[in-house]
């Protein structure tokens, strides 16, 4: 039976990524050697690393003082480089909280120094995103979640700011059209819509570094990874180079304006019918909902056992919602067909009939 895999990540990749990837595994660029037992400092890994630099800037329409770094340690590392390479010694970031990410990454910035919560959405189990909030002109730095993958959420206007604006992109990179110049520093964990686990993308402005004042440990400071072009130590290869294949296969689709054209025809289809059928309901604020990851509940939980048992039946996998939402959460990132959103909304419409 074929899968339909939602997973909310590490997520569904192209299946020409998953074959090309696979026989890399065997024999990398017809060098009778594994991708992952070549060097990293050997010319066909290094090449691999440049395009898949280039490939990012070229996707992301980046101009000329942005650098492109492949590191590890998740966006979860970037919790802490980021205030390391930004925060000043003595001054203070501004951070929206929008779910458990940002929260974690409030936590980490309050380890070097002052942090301001500038608006949250707590309060509500983060089912919104907090608007008409003060941005502050006195910080160094402010810190948004563009997609909370928990929730739903997604971010569609940033701040408006004279101060440096700070990014994890995580769960939405290369899902829509922005404007990544607004952006001085960007990161995003490659599995969600680039890769497999293991590598971490970040998009920075070169001029924002060197001003601190404080001394940054070798492999917490982006320079250090800058000018050792993503090599300060041995990268991952894998994901790096699957990473390479996924952003190819972006390119060929037509970039990120026809990705986000599909990504809105997969999100009309699931929310028309969570709105339409009585037997579900969204979780997230409609005006501020995802086209990454869609939050919904059963309006009656008592029909869980008759859903599940439909969705299983469909092939479905990775639709269970998180616990702190429950329900379930249904992750249509970029590689996902809308054949197979289809087939959960035909399941959703199997319930109703059966419940009719």
């Amino acid at each position: 039976m074929k899968k339909h895999n939602f997973s909310a990540g590490p997520c569904i990749l192209p299946q020409e990524v998953l074959k090309k990837s696979a026989e890399a595994i065997i024999d990398f660029n017809g060098l009778g050697l594994s991708l992952i037992e070549v060097s990293h400092r050997g010319k066909d890994f290094v090449d691999v690393m440049e395009k898949t630099r280039n490939l990012v800037k070229e996707l992301l329409n980046l101009p000329e003082g942005y650098s492109v770094l492949f590191l590890q340690g998740g966006a979860s590392l970037e919790f802490l480089m980021a205030p390391y390479n930004l925060l000043k010694e003595g001054g203070k970031a501004a951070y929206l909280d929008t779910g458990v990410w940002a929260a974690k990454a409030i936590k980490e910035a309050k380890l070097l120094g002052n942090v301001e919560v500038i608006a949250s959405s707590k309060d509500k189990v983060y089912n919104y995103i907090p608007k008409n909030y003060t941005v502050p002109t006195d910080v160094d730095y402010i810190h948004c979640t563009s997609n909370n993958t928990i929730y739903g959420t997604q971010i569609k206007e940033f701040p408006q700011t004279n101060s440096l604006l700070v990014c994890d992109m995580s769960s939405d990179i290369f899902s829509r059209v922005l404007d990544f110049t607004k952006f001085d520093l960007i990161y995003a964990g490659a599995q969600k819509n680039m890769g497999p686990a293991g590598t971490t993308l970040v998009v920075i402005k070169d001029e924002i570094l060197g001003k601190t004042g404080r001394v940054i440990p070798a492999m917490l400071d982006y320079q250090s990874h800058l000018n050792a072009d993503s090599m300060f130590n041995t990268p991952a290869v894998f994901p790096v180079y699957v990473s390479m294949l996924t952003l190819e296969w972006m390119k060929s689709l037509g970039g990120i304006a026809e990705i986000e054209k599909l990504n809105e025809a997969k999100a009309a289809i699931l929310y028309a019918e969570i709105d339409r059928n009585p037997h579900f309901k969204g979780f997230a604020e409609k005006e501020d909902r995802s086209l990454m990851n869609v939050t919904f509940n059963l309006t009656n939980e008592d029909d869980k056992e008759a859903f599940d048992k439909l969705w299983n039946a469909a092939g479905i996998s990775g639709i269970k919602g998180h616990r702190s939402v429950g329900g379930y959460r249904a992750s249509i990132y970029n590689a996902m067909p809308i054949e197979s959103v289809q087939v959960l909304v035909d399941a959703m419409q199997d319930l109703e009939k059966q419940l009719s």
